[in-house]
């Protein structure tokens, strides 16, 4: 007599979107990586053209170049959207007394901060030099640390208000301040010539990737 087997739960239809899309964002990510890491020719030179294009408006237009230089060091500034991720977390402890779920949202932001310098450190690609720069940054350039730290902050954020139920009103304000966010700190670190486009899509799509996983892990914490 055979001994009767139990089938595992079926995965939610949640968790079998977040899979593909971890999948699909893991393997953009791993690609642009490896084109970046083997100097891929029509990719350089399509960074080469927009930045120098760029620049060349960030020099012609000082008014708006100071513009972005106060968004991208203070408003968008990764250490200011981990004051906010910090804020948010006492917010939960205090509030909901989520001890799990604050946790969950600093070791995301700790890991997410780890995995950028991992990659920085194993890429090591060069920023953009200029003769008459209008701004500086400091480390390797690929993945811009301000595209994917807002990436990460926002989503998980975006994420929180969903589990939480908030309302309508509330979510699509968020929602809004999130795409600004995300699209505008991307922008102005190309504007001020201290990455290159690719630095900006990568730190996108590891951003969105962190934020996929994350959330699989919290849903995993949760059962």
């Amino acid at each position: 007599m055979g001994i009767p087997t139990v089938d595992s739960p079926p995965r939610p239809p949640e968790d079998r979107r977040a899979v593909r899309w971890s999948g699909g964002l893991a393997a953009c990510s791993v690609l642009l990586i490896a084109l970046v890491a083997a100097e891929w020719r029509p990719l350089t030179a399509l960074d080469g053209d927009v930045a120098r294009t760029t620049h060349r408006w960030a020099v012609d237009e000082p008014g708006l170049t100071q513009a972005c230089r106060i968004l991208t060091d203070w408003v968008w500034d990764p250490w200011t959207m981990r004051i906010v991720c910090a804020a948010v977390a006492v917010w939960l402890l205090v509030r909901h007394a989520a001890l799990r779920t604050a946790v969950w949202l600093a070791a995301v932001c700790t890991l997410s901060a780890l995995l950028q310098q991992g990659i920085k450190a194993a890429v090591d690609r060069p920023r953009p030099v200029w003769p008459d720069p209008v701004d500086s940054a400091h480390y390797a350039a690929f993945p811009s640390g301000h595209a994917m730290t807002a990436t990460v902050v926002s989503g998980v954020l975006l994420w929180l208000l969903h589990h939480y139920g908030a309302g309508r009103a509330l979510y699509r304000t968020a929602l809004a301040v999130a795409v600004i966010s995300v699209a505008g700190v991307g922008l102005t670190r190309i504007w001020l010539g201290v990455h290159w486009p690719s630095d900006v899509v990568g730190g996108w799509l590891l951003g969105a990737l962190t934020v996929v996983l994350a959330v699989l892990a919290h849903r995993r914490l949760r059962a």
